[in-house]
């Protein structure tokens, strides 16, 4: 069933951190007496949106356009990239490859390590950071995460009027759900194609939040479904069909276009590098969508069986 979820508020809020995890407050208020006291006041949440999907799928680029968007309409934005790959806010920086939190983690130690060396300006002002991942062979790549999140945290840089998580989507471990299991990402956004490999990874990731959503900590619910397009027959349509069945809804249409492959090869957004463009209007839609997004749902996944049924319905054998 959908819900309906708070109104967020934009800028002019304060960090209220005793006793209403991640929440702020209008300014004047003071901190509350006791400590995880369940508040009554009125408190407004910074609003927190995760970006999954099959790897290879364009989620980072989706993310680094909608997080331009997003500042351009004036607000605060942090891009955290939870991808060992750390390529998510390269765009937002011009190419540059920003330090990533484990890798500073591993030279320095936690405990000296400052916001300045981990938070970068991109962009219009997006605030990004790469969480990073194990050198090769070795480790868990999720560990970034949990590592990026509890420094943020210390740092007290976990903050902003929208909080914009990447996440590679083709394994949801324990790692990569950790935004959605702690109750980080409070809105999760599915990114597929119509490829059957893509709609799987996504239906997983679906599998996991109506899972993780029956938790305490949690919060995490589905704000919709985003198709980055291959320009596959029918491809709309279907992931269109594939969103309701999981009972949710497909937000954007995201079409294939030569203008992002040449503002990726001048290391820009389109959002920057065409801000006129056909794309770029696309972008800025999916952002304003996005930001009053008041309706989520709890998904229903399909079975594997269902799946295949649905997806042979649109392919012409």
């Amino acid at each position: 069933m959908l819900q309906k979820i708070p109104d967020f508020g934009k800028k002019g809020l304060q960090r209220y951190r005793s006793g209403c995890n991640k929440a702020y407050i209008v300014p004047g208020h003071e901190r509350h007496p006791t400590p995880n006291y369940p508040c009554k006041r009125i408190v407004k949440t910074m609003k927190q949106i995760a970006l999954y999907g099959k790897g290879g799928i364009g989620k980072s680029t989706t993310a680094a356009n909608l997080s331009a968007a997003l500042a351009g309409e004036g607000l605060d934005i942090l891009q955290i990239g939870c991808d060992p790959k750390h390529d998510s806010t390269r765009m937002l920086m011009h190419g540059t490859w920003i330090p990533t939190v484990l890798d500073l983690i591993r030279e320095r130690g936690d405990e000296n390590i400052t916001a300045d060396d981990v938070v970068y300006e991109g962009f219009r002002g997006v605030r990004c950071v790469e969480a990073g991942g194990p050198e090769p062979g070795i480790g868990c790549a999720g560990r970034g995460i949990i590592a990026t999140f509890q420094l943020l945290e210390r740092l007290d840089a976990l903050k902003g009027d929208v909080i914009v998580y990447d996440v590679l989507g083709d394994v949801v471990c324990g790692g990569f759900a950790m935004p959605m299991r702690e109750g980080y990402a409070q809105e999760v956004y599915l990114v597929t194609s119509g490829e059957l490999m893509s709609v799987y990874a996504a239906n997983n990731i679906a599998k996991a939040i109506a899972r993780l959503s029956r938790r305490v900590r949690s919060r995490c619910t589905l704000g919709g479904v985003i198709c980055n397009a291959k320009n596959i027959e029918g491809e709309r349509e279907l992931v269109e069909e594939f969103a309701r069945r999981i009972n949710s809804r497909l937000i954007a249409y995201i079409p294939r276009s030569r203008v992002l492959q040449v503002a990726e090869l001048q290391k820009q957004t389109v959002v920057e590098y065409a801000p006129e463009s056909d794309q770029a209007a696309v972008y800025q839609e999916l952002a304003r969508t996005i930001h009053r997004n008041e309706t989520t749902s709890i998904p229903t996944p399909l079975e594997m069986d269902e799946l295949e049924s649905f997806a042979l319905e649109f392919v012409q054998v």
